[in-house]
């Protein structure tokens, strides 16, 4: 009974203290779930921390292309366009009157100095050439003989002065006959090519008139005016290049084949002729060109990328590549030939520069050279 008792009592002591603390223990159960999600929110809050600061990092990773500083020869030079012109070049006319009777060559027909290119109907002139001969004839022998019977004192010296001058101006009669037959075959005067005609067979033509253009097309030669301030810097012999608009992807060389010694007061400039090699037999006069004049060639230089120059104001500077940072440095240049440009002072040999996406780079910025 007693122990009954006991147990009842501690039963009813339980029950009353649970039912006294249910309040509290519900307070309890919430503060317990609202503690693990402040932590589970908290630990999210620093993840998505820690990925936007891993975002903001690769932000600063600029992609940019590189070139190495190298060396090479570099040439200083002139440029100007021309238009190019035949060296040799002939109209060739008529020297005596009549009609054309057969055609030897046609346009773009090389030909050799000489070379007969035309003919003339020649029966007149070969008529007249005979008829000459045959008076210059006669009267050699008269004088033939009044030179012996002068020398024999027989005829006085005046019959035979006459007799002398009147063969002397026969004789001329009969070599201008003579050459007007061989006129009647119209030759070339200079090697070259037909560029042109002007008759055809039937047409009568007279003297002095058109008849062919021959034109040599070897060597080529360009006529550049400069002005009078680069005078010193040009000088007979020095290379040259050129460029055709007609013939894209091809550079012809040449030389400065002579200077004019005067300078235009109209224009400041002075007149250059350079003479072309054209192996290839391409280029034709009436082309239009780019000649460049080299007038100084540096040796085993330092050479960089004209892309990667940054000009502000009268400094040049680029961005050169160390750790995977970019730091600028200002540097000295001198000549520049097409895409490339000489460095005299500021970068060493090897030394990596930025070619493209310096725009975007400041000192220390880091980057990921991307490889083409």
């Amino acid at each position: 009974m007693l122990n009954t008792g006991r147990n009842a009592a501690l039963v009813i002591t339980t029950n009353q203290y649970f039912g006294m603390n249910t309040k509290r223990f519900g307070y309890f159960i919430l503060a317990s779930a609202l503690s693990i999600f402040t932590l589970q929110a908290c630990g999210n809050g620093e993840n998505q921390n820690n990925n936007n600061d891993d975002d903001n990092d690769s932000t600063l990773i600029i992609p940019v292309e590189v070139n190495d500083v190298s060396r090479g020869d570099i040439s200083a030079y002139y440029s100007n366009t021309a238009t190019l012109e035949a060296v040799e070049e002939a109209t060739i006319v008529s020297k005596v009157r009549g009609i054309v009777q057969e055609l030897m060559v046609e346009e773009g027909d090389d030909v050799r100095a000489g070379q007969v290119l035309a003919k003339i109907e020649d029966d007149q002139y070969r008529i007249e050439s005979e008829r000459a001969k045959a008076t210059m004839d006669r009267l050699h022998n008269e004088y033939q003989r009044n030179k012996e019977l002068f020398e024999k004192n027989l005829i006085a010296a005046e019959v035979y002065e006459n007799s002398r001058f009147e063969y002397e101006s026969q004789k001329s009669a009969y070599e201008l006959a003579q050459l007007n037959y061989e006129y009647t075959s119209i030759k070339s005067p200079i090697s070259g090519v037909i560029s042109e005609r002007f008759i055809k067979v039937g047409n009568m033509i007279g003297t002095d008139q058109q008849v062919f253009e021959v034109t040599d097309f070897d060597p080529i030669q360009a006529n550049l005016f400069i002005p009078e301030h680069e005078r010193a810097k040009i000088k007979a012999g020095q290379r040259t290049e050129l460029i055709a608009d007609a013939i894209p992807g091809r550079v012809f060389t040449g030389k400065v084949q002579r200077i004019s010694p005067t300078i235009d007061p109209q224009t400041g400039t002075f007149k250059v002729t350079v003479y072309l090699d054209d192996n290839q037999d391409a280029l034709r006069p009436g082309m239009f060109g780019r000649v460049k004049i080299v007038y100084d060639t540096r040796m085993n230089t330092k050479m960089i990328p004209k892309a990667a120059v940054i000009s502000e104001d009268e400094t040049q500077s680029v961005f050169v590549i160390k750790d995977s940072l970019a730091f600028r440095k200002v540097i000295r240049t001198g000549y520049v030939n097409g895409t490339s440009i000489e460095v005299i002072d500021g970068l060493e040999d090897g030394e990596i520069v930025v070619t493209t996406g310096q725009g975007s780079l400041t000192d220390s910025t880091r980057v990921n050279i991307v490889r083409l």
